[in-house]
């Protein structure tokens, strides 16, 4: 049986929206890698709820073209892409991951794994970015070229990034949430591990002028269901994603944002 220092060499608690992970590998540079990834996001604390242990396999040995295939089997999550695949028994917190010394397929599970756990709990991630400014958390929805990088971008100094990418919603009380995440996108720059109550939902089109307007709760829903990352093919769950989004609009102001690039936009955002 290895001593505790190794065990704790060998793996890296990875805590996001409040949930810690322990991913665990044989493979000290691999290691050194993930604590890399995920800087700011590693806990030095060693409880976690759920662990996994990953094999590398060489590389060259598994396709990466495959589309994600996320199954419940036996009470048993199988988690497929091209590049990695993995087991996971939530009922004993463990789970295993095959896949090359890479950490985009590490990165792609720990989606999938919390896009399962914030299903049961009302929560969600969403394609948005997302940023704390005065103590509340605003989100800004849209599909790949709407402007999410940008507004990011654009964000005057006492604005704190939580992404630029992919936003972490969970349902706490009777409001939401927005946590920090380390998922990136064309900014490439890791969210803050805070978080803070959601003020609104803008949904972004960049447009000739900086101009808000509100969406009606079908739109908006629509619009939420249009952007939030979801894998499972299970009827249950999948009922549960439609529910969180209808009660997150039903507590959550949306608008329409149309804006240009320009730092003046953020004036609106308050």
């Amino acid at each position: 049986m290895p001593n505790l220092a190794t065990a704790v060499e060998r793996c890296t608690v990875i805590e996001i929206g409040g949930l810690p992970i322990r991913i665990c590998v044989d493979d000290p540079a691999f290691s050194r890698l993930l604590q890399d990834r995920y800087t700011g996001f590693v806990s030095s604390s060693q409880k976690a709820r759920f662990e996994f242990e990953i094999d590398l396999a060489p590389a060259g040995l598994i396709s990466p073209d495959d589309d994600v295939r996320v199954l419940l089997r036996s009470g048993r999550w199988s988690l497929d892409r091209g590049d990695f695949h993995a087991e996971w028994d939530a009922s004993s917190a463990r789970g295993r991951i095959r896949q090359t010394a890479n950490p985009y397929s590490i990165d792609a599970v720990l989606r999938i794994v919390h896009t399962l756990l914030l299903a049961k709990e009302g929560g969600f991630l969403v394609h948005a970015a997302s940023a704390v400014r005065n103590g509340r958390a605003f989100l800004f929805a849209g599909v790949s070229g709407a402007g999410k990088t940008t507004i990011a971008r654009l964000a005057p100094p006492d604005v704190v990034l939580l992404t630029d990418e992919i936003s972490y919603v969970r349902k706490q009380g009777d409001g939401y949430s927005a946590f920090g995440t380390p998922f990136t996108g064309e900014l490439a720059k890791v969210g803050e591990n805070t978080q803070a109550p959601i003020a609104g939902l803008y949904l972004l089109a960049q447009g000739p002028q900086n101009q808000i307007e509100a969406v009606g709760k079908a739109e908006a829903t629509r619009s939420l269901l249009g952007n939030i990352l979801f894998f499972a093919e299970d009827a249950e769950l999948v009922k549960m994603v439609f529910e969180s989004a209808f009660a997150f609009v039903a507590r959550v102001p949306v608008y329409r944002l149309m804006f240009v690039p320009d730092a003046s936009v953020w004036k609106l955002i308050v």
